[in-house]
């Protein structure tokens, strides 16, 4: 009788712990490359809508791929305070 109650124990405490994996993976996306994505990804970007998205994209077509990811503040209308709430989301590489 010991011995299967510790083994339901044990069962309930993995299931639980699995249960909690995927929230927290779901909270850690994967930051947004800005020199490669698509509107469809920049929108992905809590605070990134349709009009920004677009925005990005326009600045990247004139002026290149971004450097830095604190470039993206020189897109209209992106901020000190929108970087802060973005700034975990995105990242920047050349694109290849």
């Amino acid at each position: 009788m010991l011995r299967s109650r510790r083994f339901f124990m044990l069962a309930v405490a993995l299931i639980f712990m699995v249960a909690l994996v995927p929230l927290s993976m779901a909270e850690e996306q994967a930051a947004i490359n800005l020199n490669t994505a698509s509107i469809e990804d920049l929108v992905q970007i809590k605070g990134i809508g349709q009009k920004y998205a677009q925005r990005i994209l326009e600045y990247r077509e004139k002026n290149g791929p971004f450097s830095q990811v604190e470039d993206i503040m020189k897109v209209k209308g992106i901020g000190p305070k929108k970087f802060e709430t973005i700034k975990g989301s995105i990242t920047v590489a050349t694109p290849e």
